[in-house]
């Protein structure tokens, strides 16, 4: 029987396995500066990619938001209806809208279409062997295909999540109107009354430390890419599946850091 592994091999084994992000992200915030040139920011590619991460991605980020605040009121309704106090529906849904399952949800919709497409796109560069060809001819990678992508995320996300918010207090607002009989008008003052403009800052806020997150790691994937088919395919797959953990453990930690300021 073999005998289990030593704490400083696994050690090293962890340590091995972390210093290739950790690299990937040193050279990243290295070119960072490199955004205050305009030429450097390639920006026609930054607006395709704006364009992908944003408005291809509002249809999808209304419908989902629009349902969610629809099922929260729904769930809302049942249980508050149990003491008679149907109106904290309207500060429960918008108050979980703005701060937390706005910017959530767009994180995690941003990540299936923008993750997955950054990871392919590049780990498709690798396999043909272009991202090779931009090293010779003196051109940093990390600048050339991360830049632009992080730039439109950057932008594109807070946007969404604007939208997103919108959307989700709509969906209460659908079944506050229709089920509860609550008055449009006294719904939305009761949404304004309960709601400060801190509560949608805090919420919008997190978006652009998503942005980041699945940025690098749809890139990282493409970059460490196996030069085949499959590995592509497998990259694309871990972009998306490291970026919901990231994202999940992102949102905890500023959570946790707002409850320290009362929010």
């Amino acid at each position: 029987m073999a005998e289990p592994a030593s704490a400083g091999t696994w050690m090293q084994s962890f340590l091995a396995a972390l210093a290739g992000p950790v690299i990937f992200i040193g050279r990243v915030a290295s070119i960072v500066p490199l955004m205050r040139q305009r030429k450097q920011l390639r920006l026609r590619e930054t607006a395709y990619y704006l364009d992908l991460c944003g408005a291809k991605s509002l249809p999808i980020v209304l419908a989902i938001c629009f349902l969610m605040g629809l099922v929260m009121a729904v769930n809302g309704e049942i249980q508050l209806s149990k003491v008679g106090q149907e109106i904290f529906v309207v500060d429960l849904v918008g108050f979980a809208v703005l701060k937390e399952f706005g910017p959530l949800m767009v994180a995690l919709i941003a990540t299936g279409r923008a993750g997955s497409a950054f990871a392919a796109e590049i780990g498709t560069m690798k396999v043909d062997e272009e991202i090779s060809a931009l090293a010779t001819m003196g051109i940093r990678p990390e600048a050339y295909l991360v830049l632009p992508k992080l730039l439109a995320m950057l932008l594109a996300l807070p946007v969404l999540t604007v939208f997103g918010d919108a959307a989700g207090i709509l969906g209460g607002m659908v079944i506050g109107v229709t089920s509860m009989d609550i008055p449009i008008a006294a719904y939305w003052s009761r949404t304004v009354e309960s709601l400060d403009y801190m509560t949608f800052l805090l919420g919008a806020a997190k978006s652009f430390a998503f942005a980041v997150v699945i940025t690098l790691a749809g890139c990282y994937y493409g970059f460490v890419t196996r030069a085949d088919a499959q590995g592509v395919g497998r990259a694309a797959t871990s972009a998306v599946v490291a970026s919901i953990f990231l994202v999940v453990i992102v949102d905890v930690i500023i959570t946790i850091l707002y409850s320290f300021i009362g929010y």
